[in-house]
């Protein structure tokens, strides 16, 4: 699949993607490629994002691939249901793990229990060891349950800014390869 079959949904997370954030820079050189814009970035409410990322999907012209960070995963995990048909594949990065209590101290959000049930589209979770946002064995987990193909990225934090992740050239391998595989489910 190409990116001009498709129309490409960046998913941020808490805080929106900054313009060094490899989510930024990949909407900036991908054609088709526009952000799910949330009204509140700082204090997101579930079915606020939810319906927000499904009216985006909706009202898309070709079928839809999402590319989420962290809250924007399990977003789309909550959409999921009511994005079938519209959505062909998902690239799932950093998910972090909102039934961990105390996730992030100060933040009381309404986005758990994380459904464990396998998504209606194709879907890839990269994932860090070392991710203070969730455990490696809880993002296998979600992948599992989420029928994802998991990759393991090896000790890369959080996948943002902060852990070193501005272009991230080896995300967008793995986004290649990825519709790569769409292309042939499809056929």
């Amino acid at each position: 699949m190409r990116i001009s079959d498709a129309d490409i949904l960046i998913v941020p997370g808490l805080g929106n993607s900054g313009p060094d954030h490899w989510q930024s820079r990949w909407q900036a050189k991908l054609s088709t490629a526009r952000r799910v814009e949330q009204d509140d970035w700082d204090h997101p409410e579930r079915e606020a994002w939810v319906n927000r990322l499904v009216e985006t999907v909706q009202s898309s012209s070709r079928p839809a691939i999402i590319i989420a960070h962290s809250i924007g995963v399990i977003t789309t995990v909550f959409a999921a249901e009511r994005l079938k048909g519209h959505v062909i594949g998902a690239m799932l990065v950093a998910p972090s793990d909102w039934d961990k209590p105390d996730l992030l101290p100060g933040y009381d959000l309404d986005f758990n229990p994380i459904p464990m049930t396998a998504l209606p589209f194709s879907s890839l979770l990269v994932a860090s060891r070392n991710d203070p946002y969730c455990e490696i064995n809880r993002a296998t987990a979600f992948a599992e349950a989420w029928n994802s193909e998991f990759v393991d990225a090896g000790e890369a934090g959080h996948i943002n800014v902060e852990s070193g992740h501005g272009p991230w050239p080896e995300g967008l391998l793995r986004l290649a390869s990825f519709l790569s595989k769409l292309k042939h489910e499809s056929q």
